[in-house]
């Protein structure tokens, strides 16, 4: 899409995208040139300034995307389905733990759904670094979940100590900082960001440390054939790292993790020869991330292959991996529409509206793919149906 066909911000979008442009050039200025990754970290995460710390709307359809969660309870009643046995089987000290709450409208739907099922935790934790996020899910948990509310807790980091439960982060990985590398004359490179002499952003490529240079090579080993010259993409050389401080204390329970991306064969295929990074502006999509800091979000497609790897060297069996539609079809999404025939039309119609849409292969239900892992529980009966591991 042309830039020039985005929506313009009003003055105080504006502004604010503006001062998040001074903090990255203070950053540039004092280090030189900033690896692609530390731009993006900035662009969503810069303290009060960044894409997922500041206060804009960003879901729904006020904001810049629609999650799956938004369309209504249908995907957390799925997701529920799945880990109920394992909530159940922990005991009462069990903790569901989301990374990023989004609305809280998927704490709303599981919790309520969870209760039904006899299987609530003892606790549902968020982490979630938006000060302005976090009073939006508490006041919307305390508006149609009062009587649970109680056991929703925040947290500005990961558990320091062991325990037992599930994991669950729907549309987070996409939102890491991710290096971004090319390849030139067999040379690995690894993308960099300046200030320009016209007043703008704009990439630069300089040799890649040993960690993405190394990274880099494994995936080529891994695909039987070197990148070609001029071929870029992102990697996150740093995703077992990831998992380590997310999940690592988790002694007994489930990680489950929803996104758009692909198997590695697929995510790395000659012709993406340009990588998979896209920013998300008011509902419209586009390929330019120096375009408003701050105001639109940036993301780039999920490795699976490499987030298999990362689960289970962080010690964790590999417990499925499907599509979407996969998931909550093998999960209750067909019982949940047959409940809501009981309803009034016009509630049947969004729901079933909302379920075509998580589920259509031209929608969210293909491009979205659904990543379990287990140590001590079983996670693989939520996956028995179109498990698609064989392709990783």
């Amino acid at each position: 899409m042309s830039l020039s066909a985005l929506p313009e911000p009003d003055a105080i979008a504006r502004a604010h995208s503006e001062r998040l442009v001074r903090r990255i050039r203070d950053d540039i200025a004092r280090h030189g040139a900033i690896p692609f990754w530390r731009y993006m970290e900035l662009a969503l995460y810069a303290p009060g300034l960044g894409y997922y710390s500041a206060g804009a709307r960003k879901f729904g359809s006020e904001g810049d995307f629609v999650t799956s969660p938004e369309l209504g309870p249908l995907f957390a009643q799925c997701v529920a389905q799945a880990v109920a046995p394992i909530l159940r089987g922990l005991g009462p000290d069990a903790v569901f733990f989301e990374l990023g709450g989004g609305s809280g409208a998927f704490a709303c739907d599981l919790l309520a759904h969870l209760q039904r099922l006899d299987a609530l935790p003892a606790r549902y934790e968020m982490l979630e670094p938006s000060a302005d996020l976090r009073q939006r899910q508490a006041e919307r948990i305390a508006a149609l979940a009062p009587e649970l509310a109680a056991r929703v807790q925040w947290r500005d980091a990961p558990p320091e100590h062991d325990w037992r439960g599930v994991l669950f982060a729907n549309e987070v990985l996409d939102a890491l900082p991710t290096p971004r590398f090319a390849i030139e004359a067999g040379e690995v490179l690894e993308e960099h960001v300046v200030w320009s002499g016209d007043g703008r952003f704009m990439s630069v490529l300089r040799p890649a440390d040993a960690l993405l240079g190394g990274a880099v090579r494994h995936v080529e080993q891994a695909l039987s054939t070197p990148f070609a010259h001029g071929y870029r993409s992102e990697l996150l050389p740093q995703l077992p790292y990831w998992i380590q401080a997310v999940g690592g204390l988790l002694r007994e329970g489930a990680m489950l993790f929803v996104d758009y991306g692909y198997p590695r064969t697929e995510y790395y295929l000659p012709e993406r020869r340009d990588g998979t990074l896209v920013c998300h502006y008011r509902h419209r999509a586009h390929a330019d991330p120096f375009a408003l800091p701050g105001l639109q979000d940036l993301t780039a497609f999920v490795d699976f292959t490499a987030l298999a790897e990362a689960g289970c060297g962080a010690g964790f069996d590999l417990a499925g991996y499907c599509s979407q539609a996969s998931f909550l079809l093998g999960n209750g999404l067909a019982e949940r529409l047959e409940e809501a025939q009981a309803l009034p039309e016009r509630v049947r119609h969004q729901l079933t509206l909302a379920a075509k849409r998580m589920t259509l292969p031209g929608e969210m239900g293909e491009r979205f793919q659904v990543m379990g892992f287990e140590r001590g529980v079983d996670l693989a009966s939520a996956f028995g149906f179109g498990d698609l591991s064989h392709r990783l």
